[in-house]
C-alpha cells in the first residue's frame, strides 16, 4: 500500500458521491488504515474495521451478593 492507493480511493469516493452513492472500504489492512489516517482522510473514506469478538475473562475471587438469612439462635 502506498499513497497512490489512498489517492485512487479518494477519487473513487468523490466519483461515487457525485452519483449519489457511497463507498465503504472493508477488510482493509492495518497499513492502509494507517495511511488513510495519516493523510487526514479517515472522515472522508469510510473504513469498516473487522469486528473482533469480545474476550471476557471470569473475575477471580468475586462472589455473588445476596441476602443472608437470619442467623440461627
Amino acid at each position: 500500500m502506498d499513497l497512490g492507493t489512498v489517492n485512487v480511493l479518494a477519487r473513487m469516493q468523490l466519483a461515487t458521491k457525485r452519483c449519489a452513492a457511497s463507498l465503504r472500504i472493508r477488510h482493509a489492512t492495518g497499513g492502509l488504515v494507517e495511511l488513510i489516517e495519516f493523510t487526514g482522510l479517515s472522515d472522508v473514506l469510510r473504513v469498516e474495521m473487522e469486528r473482533q469478538p469480545e474476550q471476557r475473562e471470569d473475575a477471580l475471587g468475586v462472589e455473588e451478593e445476596r441476602q443472608l438469612r437470619d442467623p440461627p439462635v
